[in-house]
């Protein structure tokens, strides 16, 4: 099979980037090692700044990102017991979106099939060969089967893990990496969100963060140390320390 534009990853990076190659008449073939059901299936995050909503509207695919979603022209942050909005619309000119990847991701699904393009799902990169030359190509196994995909162009979006990342060349490849001593921890609430717009909230215990996905779900964040165990966070626990260090208001 061959292409002009080989695309590994089915995620919104993958999909735009397929999406906006259509509409030059430049022909892509997307492969995602994944089912369509798992990929939206996959929570990520929902915040859209003006510069990716362009971007989805150039691409034909911001009509229910409009309807559906969440305008917000600030956020607020707190710290020391208290709280300053910082007002986006009055100082950049637009606010943010709250979206969700998942509904970006099928936005972005619907459109390449009404395009009659092809993705090829449950097709896993296992090699990207000939990175150098003329005619690059990509092999990856769908079920029993093994194939080759020539292209003109790879874009790798499968991310970190994928398959693109360790096939460019060491002399060519330079990583920054910043590692940090915590994590997060998240949940995904059937609950009104308890602010109307974004908090980001500074404590001595560490930061916390309320979120939404859309005005019945919410979307929480604490950072706590890399060594917790889910185990030891019930519910309860969850919820005290993140009112703790959100503040009173």
């Amino acid at each position: 099979m061959r292409t002009q534009v080989g695309i590994i990853g089915a995620g919104p990076a993958g999909l735009l980037l397929s999406r906006l190659l259509t509409l030059q008449g430049i022909d892509n073939v997307v492969l995602e090692r994944r089912s369509a059901e798992y990929v939206l299936g996959r929570v990520r995050a929902g915040v859209l700044e003006r510069g990716t909503v362009e971007l989805l509207e150039e691409a034909g695919c911001a009509d229910r990102l409009h309807r559906e979603g969440l305008v917000h022209r600030g956020l607020q942050i707190n710290f020391e017991g208290s709280s300053l909005r910082i007002d986006l619309a009055g100082l950049t000119g637009s606010g943010v979106v709250i979206y969700g990847q998942t509904e970006i991701t099928r936005d972005l699904m619907t459109a390449r099939e009404a395009d009659g393009s092809m993705t090829l799902y449950e097709a896993e990169a296992i090699a990207i060969e000939d990175v150098k030359g003329t005619r690059p190509r990509i092999r990856y196994r769908q079920g029993e089967d093994e194939g080759v995909l020539e292209c003109d162009f790879i874009a790798g979006c499968d991310g970190f893990h994928g398959v693109s990342r360790t096939a460019i060349p060491a002399d060519a490849l330079i990583t920054y990496e910043r590692s940090y001593p915590f994590g997060w921890l998240g949940v995904l609430a059937e609950v009104k969100p308890c602010s109307d717009e974004l908090i980001y909230a500074s404590h001595s215990d560490g930061f916390a963060l309320a979120s939404m996905r859309t005005p019945t779900r919410s979307r929480y964040y604490i950072q706590c140390p890399l060594d917790i165990r889910l185990e030891d966070w019930p519910d309860e626990r969850f919820w005290e320390e993140l009112k703790r260090r959100l503040g009173p208001d």
